[in-house]
């Protein structure tokens, strides 16, 4: 093996790299928070009796669900523009990409809790004279949100993963960091498994705080 490994360049790019990690986190947070809102929505459409309300929700979910990120990112990006929708900035573009990516598969997670709610918490809600909103407010949404945070937990991480596809239209996110260190100083190694070893420990970080919220959310049931 002839390669000779240099870490001076990854050091002198660290806050380079810092400031990519810190995007793709706050991309990945703002798309789960926006899609899980749409999310719900979308569920509560897909469990509706009214056709006019669970046919579209299906449909988007189908949609979403189906058709590659990447493919999404460039319709957004180059394609709404065609048609006199812009965007300040290529990160709004594809934060509402991944949003709107994201709501396709929050809402079957929404739609499993929902599905899965045990019945004798509502019965009982009812028995003591709660109104509907008041039943999805104060019963449904809380016992909905436990029984699914593992599953919001994943998607989180799947999102965060997920922002690599932003390089595509260069938002300055951690792997587009790492092409512009690797394209300046031919550092191949070392820019790749700096990035790739950034976003597992970030991965596992956000994976070992979120089964303690899981663990704490458990132990308050």
């Amino acid at each position: 093996m002839n390669y000779t490994w240099n870490w001076d360049v990854i050091w002198r790019a660290r806050w380079d790299f810092a400031g990519a990690l810190g995007l793709g986190l706050g991309m990945a947070v703002v798309a789960l928070a926006v899609g899980s809102v749409l999310g719900l929505v979308i569920a509560y459409g897909r469990i509706s009796p009214r056709k006019w309300l669970s046919a579209p929700a299906y449909v988007y979910v189908e949609f979403f669900r189906n058709a590659p990120l990447l493919l999404l990112v460039f319709f957004v990006y180059f394609g709404l523009p065609e048609l006199g929708i812009y965007f300040i900035e290529a990160i709004e573009s594809f934060t509402l990409t991944l949003a709107l990516y994201a709501a396709g598969y929050m809402s079957e997670v929404f739609r499993t809790g929902l599905s899965s709610m045990p019945k004798q918490y509502v019965e009982a809600a009812k028995a003591i004279g709660m109104r509907p909103w008041q039943r999805q407010r104060y019963v449904v949404l809380p016992l909905m949100f436990r029984i699914t945070l593992p599953a919001i937990s994943n998607n989180l991480i799947s999102l965060f993963k997920d922002t690599s596809v932003a390089t595509a239209i260069a938002v300055p996110e951690l792997t587009f960091m790492a092409r512009q260190v690797n394209a300046n100083s031919f550092r191949v190694m070392e820019a790749w498994l700096t990035a790739t070893l950034l976003y597992l420990l970030t991965a596992y970080a956000i994976a070992l705080i979120l089964r303690a919220v899981e663990r704490r959310m458990a132990m308050v049931r």
